[in-house]
């Protein structure tokens, strides 16, 4: 009945870097030890905030103990911060009065109204400890808990996204003629249908692959696939819907067939969390890290 939205992205920083963020959570200590925080910032791409039934916003944000009633703390946690960034994640009602939804985001000139995404300014908005999830600092960990079983959502969708455009695409080719023949008969089609298919079949196994990874070894234990998928199941999907754009013709790129709105879909899931070149990093040094291994063994 009701709906959440993730407050992470901002316009002023990189926030593929999530260190780079700038919403800070200023804790202040009160004489009777009592235990206040006020929260300050921008943020953007913030996915469902003005749909109606958004009651929640989950915010990360980045621990700010310049207060003076926390200079012991921040002696204590100057290290910890300067590594990590001490991002913390906090739960604030969007009835709040220091949430303003500045205005709707567009992607590739659609804004998905009502569910899209927004521009969010957070003011002053006065917590108490009960708002911040599983303890300050702790966001990393919290983030890392959800984008496995998260990233084999996303694959999961745009594989059943690309195969119903396949099927279109595949209905096409037997409905329409050119030059006297039906376009699934000419040789150049029938390549695009066996690239397709291919396609589809790779992105399936590969995400079917990393789900059983995550089920025996945990999220932790499956990094490398799940950063595998986040990179390559939106680029064979998004060949798969091209191709059926491009036997669609002019019909392809209108609004009267879903091909146009996926392949927007699919390119932006290239950028949506996290862009393919911070997760082939990622996958580029765990596969680092096992050959370093393999090397030791040996010796």
């Amino acid at each position: 009945k009701i709906r959440s939205t993730f407050l992470m992205t901002e316009p002023d920083v990189a926030s593929s870097d999530a260190r780079n963020l700038e919403t800070k959570l200023t804790k202040i200590i009160e004489s009777d030890g009592r235990v206040r925080y006020v929260l300050n910032g921008k943020k953007w791409w913030s996915t469902g905030a003005m749909d109606p039934r958004c009651m929640v916003a989950i915010v990360v944000c980045k621990m700010d103990y310049s207060h003076p009633s926390c200079v012991e703390e921040q002696h204590l946690n100057n290290a910890k911060q300067l590594q990590r960034g001490h991002q913390t994640i906090v739960i604030v009602p969007m009835s709040h009065p220091g949430i303003t939804c500045v205005r709707a985001l567009t992607v590739f000139g659609s804004d998905d109204a009502p569910h899209g995404h927004a521009e969010v300014s957070l003011t002053n908005i006065e917590l108490d400890e009960s708002a911040v999830i599983l303890g300050e600092g702790r966001g990393f960990e919290i983030a890392q808990s959800r984008l496995g079983p998260g990233r084999i959502h996303h694959c999961m969708r745009a594989i059943g996204l690309a195969a119903r455009c396949y099927e279109l695409m595949l209905e096409r080719t037997m409905q329409r003629q050119t030059f006297g023949k039906f376009l699934h008969e000419h040789g150049g089609v029938r390549e695009l249908i066996a690239d397709s298919r291919s396609d589809l079949e790779a992105a399936r196994l590969l995400t079917l692959a990393c789900a059983d990874d995550i089920d025996q070894l945990g999220a932790k234990g499956a990094r490398d696939k799940i950063a595998m998928i986040k990179v390559a199941v939106p680029e064979y999907t998004s060949r798969v819907v091209d191709r059926a754009v491009q036997i669609f013709g002019g019909a392809g790129v209108s609004s009267d067939f879903p091909l146009a709105s996926a392949l927007v879909g699919l390119r932006t899931l290239r950028i949506a969390d996290g862009p393919d070149a911070v997760h082939k990093v990622t996958l580029a040094k765990l596969e680092l890290r096992k050959a370093k291994k393999r090397m030791q063994s040996k010796i």
